[in-house]
């Protein structure tokens, strides 16, 4: 008996690794930590009625962003673990089956674990805010889309400490995913984690598309909406067209897996390119999703901090709506070397080509916006330019990579690592963290410190050229992506040593990031204006954080940056229409529902994982009855009464 539980022990958990153990260690103390802190302050009833029930489109996005930034320390930590191994030739640092692990969970993670949150986190918190709404379409399937998303994740991230991480690569590959090459349950999770998550974001993608549509505030017409609101719905498009594909295409993987199906097999008429094609009709637009509302960002800080309307505002929609048109037809570019023809080869090369015209577009519209404008050099704004040199050699060398002949020479080398690191981090992780800094105070009240914040910029920016820019000279000498040892008459050693420095300096930025997070949290310097930046769009009209309702009225828009606008006639002593009277707002209640469904399909993601049907099973058995409980709830909003209006408005604002 003892032997047998014994040898499922050892099959079950990831044993025989000093860094796994580690990891164990820190994982059980954090949540000891937690539970305790938790326990001793009686916070646990706060804790459900505030943050895990809510629907409040504000907090389901404070959640967003602190589960991407937990999910950014575990992809650097990835990172850093990787670029030690490889810093030097023959450094056994990591076994080869633990750094493919490694790189896939890296990837995986900061792609769909990472960026996607801390944009969904972006829209929840700022997207009904700028259109004047006070919450978004429907506030029931934020709330699940949220639950679903982190349900996934921690699935996904599970698989570090039971069963073993997945290691065919974040894009995952047939045969090598297949179960005859890949027959652990690491593949499992990786299926099963997007799953569960992509569900959410495709919710997301729904909802965040009706809320633009329908709950604008009156008088703001499409041509009216604020350009990161705009940049939301080019998303939107995106996400509801490619989310589907891969859902299918992850289904049907597992259908391989599970049942014994020949989708992405050779035998019986199935064929692994089919896969490939599929995940990169996905995969390709994906890299827009997470590009797009950083595209938006920029555009607000920019405008903000020159102190002038946008440069181009039509030109900049036309573009974004072009890009998530160009997006759908460009996906072969990751496999010229495929063998389609070079009829099909060029057709891409085009199109990839194309798609470069409406971005550099975007970039002549943020210079031209500045030029003569006069420019404050915040931290939103440091971001932001230190975003424009660095996406345009992004987008350079992603032109070189769309030359088909070229990139025969390119393909899979170090000049793509060092490519798309370029496009990611210097346009998406740049851009959000721009937005971060930029909307912090809306989120919480108070601004967050310059001093460490200019710490961490630096390191940041200066560690990225350090660690990039030497792997576009490895893959130009031959170096290619994905190996986890090298020897020293390659040649490879000195520049991997530099660029593993620079992963380290960025290591260092982000951990200036929490030391400044920390230090504003106990000194912050409160907004009490509400509009810290002197911005344009309406969310800065509202108190900072805005109240529950968000809106006590509900404005009327008349122009394109209509805050910016209202403040111009103040100014100018140009009396305002009269309020109209205060009436009860409308709202919906806290469900317990979504976290609880979310549960449920935790289990019985984590039971298709292992084949275990004693947990599947009744996985989706609460999941219907989750749905039904729902179907038949009828007391599911309330309404705040005018007392209760008034008073938190005199509360924030000193006066009615």
């Amino acid at each position: 008996m003892l032997d047998t539980i014994k040898d499922f022990a050892s099959w079950f958990f990831v044993t025989g690794d000093p860094l796994i153990y580690g990891a164990d260690v820190a994982i059980t103390l954090s949540v000891i930590a937690i539970v305790g802190v938790l326990t001793y302050f009686k916070k646990w009833g706060w804790l459900w009625k505030n943050w895990l029930t809510t629907v409040d489109h504000k907090k389901i996005g404070i959640m967003y962003i602190l589960a991407s930034l937990l999910m950014l320390f575990r992809g650097g930590v990835d990172a850093i673990m990787m670029r030690t191994q490889i810093a030097l030739p023959d450094i056994k640092f990591l076994e080869p089956e633990h750094y493919n692990q490694v790189f896939t969970t890296h990837g995986t993670i900061m792609i769909l674990f990472m960026a996607m949150p801390l944009m969904f986190g972006l829209f929840n918190i700022i997207v009904p805010l700028q259109i004047g709404a006070r919450d978004v379409a429907f506030p029931f399937l934020n709330a699940l889309s949220f639950w679903l998303f982190f349900a996934g994740a921690m699935l996904f991230n599970m698989s570090f400490v039971i069963g073993g991480s997945p290691d065919a690569g974040w894009t995952s590959y047939p045969p090598l995913s297949g179960l005859m090459h890949n027959p652990g349950v690491g593949q499992n999770f990786y299926i099963w984690g997007i799953q569960i998550s992509g569900i959410g974001s495709l919710a997301t993608g729904i909802n965040f598309m009706v809320t633009l549509i329908k709950m604008r505030a009156p008088g703001m017409t499409l041509m009216k909406m604020p350009m990161f609101s705009w940049s939301v719905f080019a998303t939107c498009i995106i996400i509801i067209l490619a989310f589907p594909i891969l859902t299918m295409t992850l289904a049907l993987l597992f259908l391989d897996r599970f049942g014994g199906a020949h989708f992405f097999t050779l035998d019986l008429g199935g064929n692994p390119m089919m896969y490939i094609n599929l995940f990169w009709m996905w995969g390709h637009p994906e890299v827009y999703i997470v590009v797009l509302p950083a595209f938006g960002i920029f555009s607000e800080v920019v405008a903000t901090f020159s102190r002038k309307r946008i440069f181009g505002y039509k030109s900049m929609v036309f573009a974004m709506l072009v890009i998530s048109v160009l997006s759908f037809f460009t996906w072969l570019h990751h496999f010229f070397t495929m063998g389609s023809g070079a009829d099909i080869n060029v057709f891409f090369a085009i199109t990839t080509m194309l798609i470069a015209i409406p971005t550099g577009v975007k970039i002549f519209n943020w210079l031209f916006t500045m030029y003569r404008g006069r420019i404050k050099f915040e931290l939103p704004m440091m971001w932001t330019i230190a975003f424009i040199p660095c996406f345009v050699v992004g987008g350079m060398t992603g032109v070189l990579l769309a030359v088909a002949p070229a990139d025969f020479q390119f393909h899979n080398s170090y000049f793509l690592i060092a490519h798309f690191h370029q496009v990611l981090i210097g346009g998406v992780v740049f851009g959000y963290f721009a937005g971060m800094y930029y909307w912090w105070p809306k989120m919480f009240g108070f601004k967050l410190n310059d001093y460490w914040g200019k710490w961490a910029f630096w390191f940041w920016n200066i560690g990225f050229y350090v660690c990039f820019m030497p792997q576009y000279a490895l893959g130009l000498a031959g170096m290619t992506r994905r190996i986890s040892e090298y020897s020293w008459d390659t040649g490879w050693g000195p520049l991997n040593l530099i660029s593993t420095i620079g992963a380290f300096l960025m290591g260092l930025g982000f951990i200036f990031q929490v030391v400044q997070i920390a230090t504003s949290i106990f000194k912050h310097q409160k907004d009490v204006t509400g509009d810290i930046w002197d911005a344009r769009t309406l969310e800065w009209s509202t108190p900072s954080p805005a109240p529950e309702y968000n809106f006590a009225v509900i404005p009327h828009v008349h122009d394109v940056d209509d805050w910016w606008e209202t403040k111009q006639r103040r100014a100018k002593g140009i009396p305002e229409a009269p309020q109209p009277q205060l009436e009860p707002i409308h709202m919906p209640k806290n469900s317990a529902i979504p976290i609880i469904m979310s549960l449920f399909w935790f289990v019985a993601g984590f039971g298709f994982v292992f084949g275990w049907w004693w947990f599947y099973v009744p996985g989706m058995i609460g999941v219907l009855l989750c749905m039904l409980a729902r179907s038949f709830s009828y007391n599911t909003d309330y309404y705040i009464p005018v007392d209760e209006i008034k008073r938190t408005e005199a509360a924030i604002r000193g006066s009615v």
